[in-house]
């Protein structure tokens, strides 16, 4: 199951890579969420796929040489990716507003387009 799920996330992370590398920036954004995806998938599979009990410990639980007797689920990653889930929303939402603003104003999301509307021409 882990080998499926870092293909999946190469394949995240290579499209997304592709796609912020586009002069458009509609894309560049969606190239962002991707490789967001991507982490996110990443932190999941590093955090280890176990589908054991609640991560409550109980204190009358054994140990066997400094470790617990039966696995249970790591919530970390689980809280990492949820805050990542909440953070990357609200990042895309504001990007996308910031977008259409810049369209509105320039009429063009072309990167070497809005390069050139900003920047002065130099001449020597």
């Amino acid at each position: 199951m882990e080998s499926l799920l870092s293909i999946a996330v190469g394949i995240l992370f290579a499209t997304g890579i592709y796609m912020m590398l586009r002069r458009n920036l509609i894309k560049f954004i969606f190239g962002f969420m991707l490789m967001g995806n991507g982490i996110n998938l990443l932190i999941f599979t590093v955090g280890r796929l176990t589908r054991g009990t609640a991560p409550i410990v109980p204190e009358e639980l054994e140990y066997l040489d400094g470790s617990v007797i039966q696995d249970f689920a790591n919530p970390l990653p689980q809280a990492l990716i949820l805050t990542a889930i909440v953070i990357g929303f609200g990042f895309v939402a504001f990007s996308l507003v910031l977008l259409y603003r810049t369209y509105t104003v320039e009429k063009s999301l072309d990167t070497d387009m809005l390069q050139e509307s900003v920047l002065p021409e130099v001449t020597p």
